[in-house]
């Protein structure tokens, strides 16, 4: 028996029941059942976002709110395929409306037009999960910070050329299933032969195993003091996508805008200027990230998108499942090195 607080309960029609056929064998109804009562709000759709959407509607989530101010482009809309060819000039999440909802008639789709940073704490309080792409580095701590006391489940994720990440904070207890192979104990009359006596383990039988996981916020995730002794014997360990991500957050907060292949002399000059401030503020050295990294880092790349966005809409579909072992707590993606380098950091 697991030990959670159910929302409700759920339920799941025939005709659902035959949509998510699959899932439900992969995951179990009662997976499905906590998927189908939740609502998530998902701000920035761009190419990454419309990744995120895609699978979130795809898994079956009840509802799913699409939240942007920005227009279509031409350069937004070449990584996001949920944007017929031609709305230039429309708002990003209207635009994506029609197309996302025709993935599943079954999910609640909405577009919301306004910033996210005009809106007020308690609209985030509506939801069961908030995932934030493409937003500045003060908004995201904000909404994280709001989100924690009511237990809300937040996410944050960006897509910058070859390099992807995503953010995970699930509370200080979030508690979760795991499918386990069971072992079968020997019998107690057993036969003196050492096999005998050996524990035995049956492939085709299993069983669930309940377990918590423990997050940090993202405000402790991003400001580590590294000059503490425990984070020094980790350096060697950290993915430089960290300290990448902490250098672009930097240039996002200040110019308002991320690197932009238009500016790409001025911007690559002033992303160096801030990874020597950003590094030198924590006691590091500039070493840390070599001068070309700067080439890797402009634009959205549609293949970054898809494996981040996929990595992203994962993780919260097994967060609002509650089954399966969640990231603690960034995952990064780094492209420009063949097929791609994928790195785990738990900041706690």
């Amino acid at each position: 028996m697991i030990d959670m607080i159910e929302k409700e309960d759920t339920i799941i029609s025939e005709e659902e029941a035959a949509q998510y056929d699959r899932q439900i064998r992969l995951w179990g109804l009662d997976a499905q059942k906590r998927l189908r009562g939740s609502r998530v709000l998902l701000v920035g759709l761009r190419g990454l976002g419309a990744e995120v959407a895609k699978n979130l509607i795809l898994a079956g989530v009840k509802g799913l709110t699409l939240l942007d101010h920005e227009q279509v482009t031409e350069e937004s809309s070449r990584a996001q395929f949920l944007i017929p060819v031609g709305s230039e000039g429309q708002n990003r999440s209207e635009a994506s409306l029609e197309r996302a909802q025709y993935l599943n008639p079954m999910v609640e789709v909405k577009a919301d037009t306004e910033r996210v940073e005009s809106k007020p704490d308690e609209f985030f309080l509506q939801f069961d999960a908030v995932c934030l792409t493409g937003c500045p580095r003060d908004l995201m701590v904000r909404v994280d910070q709001v989100c924690a006391q009511k237990n809300i489940k937040v996410f944050c994720g960006d897509v910058f050329g070859y390099h992807g990440y995503m953010f995970s904070n699930l509370g200080p207890e979030h508690h979760f299933v795991e499918e386990k192979v069971k072992v079968m104990k020997p019998s107690e009359d057993a036969n003196d032969r050492p096999e005998a006596k050996k524990p035995r383990v049956d492939p085709t039988e299993t069983t669930m195993v309940k377990k918590t996981a423990s997050f940090c916020s993202l405000k402790e995730a991003l400001e580590i003091d590294w000059t503490n002794e425990k984070a020094k014997a980790s350096l060697k360990r950290t993915p430089t996508d960290y300290f990448l991500l902490q250098v672009l957050l930097k240039f996002r907060t200040d110019k308002g805008r991320d690197p932009h292949p238009g500016t790409f002399a001025e911007d690559s000059f002033l992303l160096q200027q801030i990874r020597d401030d950003v590094l030198e503020a924590q006691g590091l050295g500039s070493e840390l990230l070599p001068d070309n990294f700067v080439s890797h880092c402009f634009s959205e790349m549609a293949p970054v998108c898809a494996v981040v966005g996929g990595v992203l809409a994962q993780e919260i579909v097994k967060a609002l499942s509650q089954r399966d072992a969640p990231h603690r707590n960034f995952f990064f993606f780094d492209g420009s090195k063949g097929s791609g380098v994928v790195d785990y950091f738990g900041a706690k």
